[in-house]
């Protein structure tokens, strides 16, 4: 890290790596990240007042916390950076290198966790994955850091914020496999056009460079400038390298046929969303691209199981089914939650409680009407809205927050209802899931 020891403690080495003082104990790492608001370091004391094995702070924190160490005759190192951000990073690269695992970065508009969840079930391999969302220049680190030393694949999202970030991201997890889900209108009021977001994106695939493969949407126009001769490409979806050949729903979900370029495998997924079976797809090209068996990918298909609040299925009472998928929402992802609603054969009745969807720029209230109407086009109603850009959608009904549209929407459900719940991550709508499942859980 190129951190100047200022306190040696014991020996070993630390655990895991933590940026959350309150988190720490006995073997951790605590990072005192410099924020705008606060200061990490102002924290570190506290760390290692609960055990944790060290701190990385800046010269002044580190220097009055070596002072009260030595009159308290305390335990703990303490290693002193100007950036300890930057250190996170740099052992966190230190660490991938060490382990030697295939890395395998995701991004995309949509389906990164879902595609991540899919590829960790699927993959023969000791996989280690990011949790949760550990997807920016904090978080991912922190993922890898949490590697344990005999993992053989790491599969790490990447999120995108801005020009730039993915081309930070790489340069500290180096990928062998560069997947990007699929290229859509989010982020437009950060970047402006589909080709600006196309761009981002695929700095995921200059920073594999020549090391391995990229793996990406057959469909994706706005990708093709940035695929060349020197990329071992493969594509999926229909028509593509990897593509799905036939498809059943079953009472638990979908069986497929999947072909690839290493022979074809037949697949029985529990779930039954065609969106996760096209995210299933990028997820056995990714296995194709490390060489995994195609017939042991297929093997595994039954465990795969999705991070929470990624179209949950939760059961209330009065047979009332809740389709917890308000994780986020743009576009892409709310036409196909929309369409997953309304294929749901056993529901008497499709209800949709909609938040609305951020960073859409100037056409987002069209962006809004489109889902409503596509709601509509499905049979579904009645359309919830929640919150201020919800009312675009043209709903039926309308809350200002979450917690305003728990008591009305308890009274609206009847016996037999399928409730899709879907919104961007500002809306908070797992208050409103949570509280539901209070008021009408079995």
């Amino acid at each position: 890290m190129g951190a100047k020891v200022l306190r040696s403690g014991e020996g070993g080495r630390p655990e895991r790596a933590t940026v959350d003082s309150r988190e720490a104990r006995p073997g951790d790492l605590f990072f005192g990240l410099t924020g705008e608001r606060v200061d990490g370091g102002e924290f570190a004391q506290f760390a290692l007042d609960l055990g944790a094995w060290g701190v990385v702070v800046t010269p002044p924190h580190g220097d009055q916390i070596v002072a009260e160490l030595d009159r308290a005759e305390a335990t703990g190192w303490v290693l002193a950076v100007d950036d300890p951000l930057r250190a996170l990073q740099s052992l966190a690269r230190v660490w991938r290198r060490e382990l030697d695992a295939g890395v395998v970065g995701i991004t995309g508009s949509t389906g990164k966790t879902s595609v991540k969840d899919i590829t960790r079930a699927l993959l023969p391999f000791r996989v280690h994955a990011s949790p949760e969302n550990f997807n920016t220049e904090i978080g991912l680190p922190l993922a890898i850091l949490s590697a344990a030393p005999e993992t053989e694949v790491m599969v790490l999202e990447m999120a995108m914020r801005g020009v730039g970030q993915i081309t930070e991201l790489c340069e500290i997890a180096e990928p062998d496999v560069a997947a990007i889900t699929n290229i859509g209108p989010v982020h437009l009021e950060l970047l402006g056009t589909i080709e600006a977001i196309a761009e981002a994106k695929a700095e995921i695939l200059a920073g594999v460079g020549d090391r391995g493969h990229a793996v990406v949407p057959v469909d994706a126009e706005a990708l093709e400038p940035h695929l060349d001769d020197t990329l071992l490409a493969i594509t999926f979806g229909p028509g593509g390298d990897v593509f799905v050949l036939s498809s059943e729903r079953t009472p638990s979900g979908l069986e497929a046929r999947i072909g690839t370029p290493a022979g074809g495998g037949d697949f029985a997924f529990p779930f039954t969303e065609q969106h996760n079976l096209l995210n299933a797809t990028c997820a056995v090209a990714i296995g194709v691209a490390l060489e995994a068996p195609v017939d042991e990918m297929a093997r595994r298909a039954p465990q795969v199981a999705f991070s929470r609040l990624r179209g949950e299925l939760l059961e209330l009472a009065d047979d009332i089914v809740l389709i917890n998928d308000c994780y986020n929402a743009n576009p892409i992802s709310m036409r196909a939650a929309l369409d997953h609603l309304a294929s749901l054969e056993r529901a008497s009745r499709k209800v949709a409680v909609l938040g609305g969807m951020a960073e859409l720029g100037p056409e987002g209230p069209v962006y809004h009407r489109e889902a409503g109407a596509h709601a509509r086009q499905l049979g579904i109603e009645p359309v919830i809205g929640v919150g201020e850009l919800a009312r675009d959608y043209a709903p039926d009904y309308w809350a200002r927050d979450a917690e305003a549209a728990v008591a009305p929407v308890s009274r609206m459900l009847k016996p037999g209802d399928a409730v899709l719940v879907k919104g961007s991550r500002a809306i908070e709508l797992e208050r409103f899931t949570d509280e539901l499942l209070k008021r009408r859980g079995k």
